[in-house]
């Protein structure tokens, strides 16, 4: 499968361009042809949740008040002490 980035037509330095959702969809329904998905609402409200949570976890491990936050390479997974968390969290 061809993913956006490598088609040219819509990859851009700051992003993808205009009607990439519309080029997205006719890809997933090439793979997923029962699934139905369609750019509005479905992936555009994929998108949307998936910025916030990399926003969340960008913070988690660049922002201020990190300390005591890591990242395991082997686990693909944040690690921190339970106390650091319960601290974070709060």
């Amino acid at each position: 499968m061809v993913d956006l980035y490598n088609v040219e037509t819509y990859n851009a330095d700051t992003g993808f361009k205009v009607g990439y959702l519309n080029e997205l969809e006719r890809m997933l329904e090439k793979v997923l042809p029962y699934a139905m998905l369609k750019s509005k609402p479905n992936l555009e409200s994929r998108i949307r949740t998936l910025k916030k949570d990399w926003v969340i976890f960008y913070d988690m491990l660049n922002g201020k008040d990190n300390s005591g936050l890591g990242w395991d390479e082997h686990g693909q997974m944040v690690v921190v002490e339970d106390a650091v968390w319960n601290s974070y969290i709060s």
